[in-house]
C-alpha cells in the first residue's frame, strides 16, 4: 500500500458525533453517512452532496458484497477510489 492509500485510510471522517479514520468506517457507518448527506437535499448548490451521498451508499454495498467489516479490509485500490468519491480525500483544488 502506498502513502496516498495509507493517508486516505487515516483521513478523519465525521460520523455519529465524532471523527474516526476512514479506514475504520463500517458498513453501518457508510450507510449512516449516506443517509445524513442525502437528507441535505440534492438540488441547486447541494447537487454535489447528493453525489457524495450516493458514493457512501455504493461504498456500503461494496463492503457488504465483499464481506469487508471496515473500509481498511477492502482492496487498497478500491478503498482509495472510494476515499476520493466520498471526499475522505478532498477533491483536487478544494478548500475542504
Amino acid at each position: 500500500m502506498g502513502d496516498a492509500e495509507q493517508t486516505a485510510l487515516e483521513s478523519p471522517v465525521f460520523c455519529e458525533g465524532r471523527y474516526k479514520p476512514f479506514g475504520q468506517m463500517t458498513v453501518a457507518d457508510a450507510r449512516l453517512r449516506s443517509e445524513e448527506l442525502g437528507e441535505a437535499g440534492g438540488w441547486g448548490p447541494l447537487t454535489k452532496v447528493a453525489g457524495v451521498a450516493l458514493a457512501w451508499r455504493e461504498l456500503a454495498q461494496e463492503m457488504k458484497d465483499s464481506g469487508a467489516a471496515r473500509v481498511a479490509d477492502l482492496d487498497p485500490e478500491v478503498a482509495f477510489a472510494f476515499a476520493r468519491r466520498v471526499w475522505a480525500v478532498p477533491p483536487r483544488g478544494s478548500l475542504l
